[in-house]
C-alpha cells in the first residue's frame, strides 16, 4: 500500500533587517518553487528570542533551516550564530548566512562558528532564484538531517 507522501512546508527563519532583501528572499523561494513558511525576523536578539520560544514567540515552529544576514541591529549574525551552535537545543538547524559580503575574512569567521554554509547574495535576481534554489536542494532534499526529539536508538 502507497503512502501518500505530501511533503509538509518548510519552516524557515529569515533574519534580515533589509525589508527589500525579505521581499527579494521571498520571491527567490516562491520562483524556485519551494513549498515553505517563512518567518522574518528583523535583528539578531528577536532570532534567539523566536528559536528560543520567548516572548511573542512563545508558539514558533522550530525551523528547518535558518537564512541569517550577518549584518544585524542589536546583536550581530556572528554572534546569533555562535549563540546557535553552542546550544544544544539548536546547534543541528542548519544555518546559511545569505550576506552581501564576499570579505575571505567574514567566510573565515562563519565557518569558525559552525556555520553550514556560506552564501553572497548575488545582486542579480535570477542568480539569486538560482543559489536559493540550490540552498534548497541541497539542505532539504539531498541531505538526511536528525529528525527533532530523536534521541540515537542503538
Amino acid at each position: 500500500m502507497m503512502q501518500s507522501t505530501q511533503a509538509r512546508p518548510i519552516e524557515i527563519l529569515l533574519v534580515e533587517d533589509s525589508p527589500a532583501d525579505v521581499v527579494i528572499t521571498q520571491d527567490a523561494l516562491a520562483e524556485a518553487r519551494v513549498l515553505n513558511t517563512i518567518h522574518v525576523v528583523e535583528d539578531g536578539a528577536e532570532a534567539l528570542a523566536f528559536l528560543r520560544q520567548q516572548g511573542p514567540y512563545g508558539d514558533a515552529p522550530r525551523p528547518d533551516l535558518i537564512l541569517l544576514d550577518l549584518n544585524l541591529p542589536r546583536k550581530s549574525g556572528r554572534e546569533v550564530l555562535a549563540e546557535i551552535k553552542v546550544d544544544p537545543a539548536l546547534r543541528r538547524i542548519p544555518v546559511v548566512v545569505l550576506t552581501t559580503s564576499r570579505a575571505e575574512e567574514d567566510v573565515w569567521k562563519a565557518y569558525d562558528l559552525h556555520a553550514n554554509c556560506y552564501v553572497v547574495k548575488p545582486l542579480d535576481f535570477a542568480a539569486f532564484v538560482q543559489a536559493v534554489q540550490s540552498i534548497h536542494q541541497f539542505w532539504l532534499s539531498v541531505v538526511t538531517l536528525p529528525a527533532e526529539g530523536e534521541g540515537h536508538h542503538g
